[in-house]
């Protein structure tokens, strides 16, 4: 069933894929970044295409090389070099840029899960020359093409509990989706991180994790955390840091231009996928019986709008905005020179717009949305 899920990269990918040029595809392990690679490799059928993985050791001695000869061979009459798990290579960019430099008449295309790591080594070398993707779980943007209005509002509990990974998307019962989600915790986001600088402690992630878990929605202090994690702030602006650029977090920070009374010191964060972030807490109940629908709508609506931005090029700096007297908007969008402000009501209880926003963006809109909106929002 999956396979009749399109991914909305496809055709923007295989228009990029083009002769002298590298492609890279980066995204959390298990999003489907290997599917959607072999997709596109069946499109460019009848040319000669050379499939490899990062995690073979000859074709990373070889890809490591840095040698013409070894490339040479390596290569053969190839048009097109694809490289999967590219992270795993040592001097992916320097040998990347290798390649395009000596073989104009090849395309590259590479995945990878870490992609700060691979996105900065082929950076450099590769100015002008390379274009990023970023694939996330699925997003309401692609699963509109497979679902119709009532299964779409018939399964919105369980992306709001379960997430949208694919393998967990398509599981057919609660406890099977809760063994996938669980599966793709330990077994892969956590792992990732862990081979980052060989750090050792899962438990202190794991930890941090559930701290933020708790806090959707609400300002972050790196003292609070440091002290409820017995370590220092640095630490854990460190350990936040290798988890939004794993893509379990994202962050949005405060919004100001001219209130002395805005308050912008701490971010908000929040995680790229709702199942990941119940599988940190172990609550998978229904939602009729939980005190943290508020947050998991607010996350879920979030995390969906990025997705959606990030997949359609829509340009815009977002924001949380609040004041010091507790005046506050869930998500402020800055775009095409105007203020839009989003608050997220899981109820369909009315909202007014907060008076100091308004008076002090006179440029600005104000929507709230609910149950009854959301779908246009995020899709």
């Amino acid at each position: 069933m999956s396979m009749m899920i399109p991914r909305y990269l496809e055709n923007q990918i295989t228009k990029s894929l083009k002769h002298g040029r590298v492609v890279g595809l980066f995204g959390p392990r298990r999003s489907g970044k290997t599917y959607l690679m072999n997709l596109i490799i069946k499109k460019i059928k009848n040319q000669n295409v050379l499939t490899v993985n990062g995690e073979d050791l000859d074709a990373a001695e070889a890809l490591s090389s840095q040698r013409i000869s070894i490339l040479e061979r390596f290569i053969g009459k190839n048009e097109y070099l694809f490289i999967d798990e590219a992270q795993k290579i040592s001097n992916i960019g320097a040998n990347l840029k290798l390649i395009v430099d000596t073989f104009p008449s090849v395309a590259v295309f590479v995945s990878g899960s870490s992609a700060f790591d691979l996105r900065n080594q082929i950076g450099e070398p590769l100015v002008g020359r390379s274009k990023y993707f970023y694939l996330y779980p699925f997003a309401q943007l692609e699963l509109k093409e497979f679902e119709d209005y009532l299964k779409t509002e018939g399964e919105l509990s369980d992306k709001l509990i379960f997430g949208s990974y694919p393998q967990v998307y398509m599981a057919e019962t609660p406890a099977e989706k809760q063994d996938q989600i669980q599966l793709i915790r330990d077994g892969y986001l956590l792992k990732d991180i862990l081979t980052i600088d060989n750090l050792k402690d899962s438990l202190f992630i794991f930890n941090l994790l559930r701290l933020i878990a708790f806090q959707i929605g609400n300002d972050v202090s790196f003292t609070e955390l440091a002290s409820n994690l017995n370590t220092s702030a640095k630490t854990v602006m460190r350990y936040l840091e290798l988890l939004e650029k794993s893509y379990i977090l994202f962050s949005l920070h405060g919004f100001s231009k001219n209130l002395r009374k805005e308050y912008t010191k701490s971010p908000r964060y929040y995680f790229w996928d709702n199942g990941v972030r119940n599988s940190v807490i172990s609550n998978y109940n229904d939602l009729n019986t939980r005190d943290d629908v508020g947050k998991l709508w607010e996350n879920y609506i979030i995390s969906e709008r990025m997705k959606k931005s990030h997949y359609k090029k829509i340009s815009a700096n977002r924001y949380f905005w609040r004041t010091y007297t507790q005046q506050e908007i869930d998500l402020v969008e800055e775009r095409e020179g105007k203020l839009f402000g989003y608050e997220i009501k899981w109820g369909s209880k009315k909202v007014k717009a907060p008076s100091a926003f308004m008076e002090t963006y006179k440029n600005a809109s104000f929507e709230v949305i609910n149950q009854e909106n959301y779908l246009d929002f995020i899709s």
